[in-house]
């Protein structure tokens, strides 16, 4: 999978937040300090390029959309992370966070309901 640079993961979040938009649409859904439209435009020709955006031609304007969904590529990087420096291990990620006091006991135990609410439906 083709990763994101922080600078095209902030174009990312603007697009995946407005669905389908203009250039000066994706700019104003920017944080501050906003970055110049030529930058943003040539990170969308990037994010073309790499298939994480895809474009409308309407007249003369492009309206941007995404390709791939937040939560297709959040999965996908969580898995790469996992992969990278926990040897593939959800656990040994969990582990790491509670180490790290990133999580409480109440969220593991809401963890656990999830869980356990998942694997029943499975059934």
């Amino acid at each position: 999978m083709k990763t994101l640079t922080k600078a095209e993961e902030q174009i990312m979040q603007a697009v995946w937040k407005l669905n389908s938009a203009f250039l000066r649409e994706i700019v104003e859904a920017m944080p501050n300090p906003k970055p110049h439209q030529n930058t943003v435009a040539t990170l969308l020709k990037i994010l073309i390029e790499k298939e994480f955006v895809g474009i409308h031609n309407i007249g003369r304007h492009h309206q941007y959309y995404p390709l791939i969904t937040k939560e297709e590529y959040s999965k996908r990087s969580i898995k790469q992370l996992a992969k990278n420096y926990f040897e593939g291990s959800s656990s040994n990620v969990v582990s790491f966070l509670v180490k790290e006091n990133n999580i409480s006991v109440e969220e593991l135990e809401s963890l656990l309901q999830q869980i356990k609410k998942q694997q029943n439906q499975k059934k």
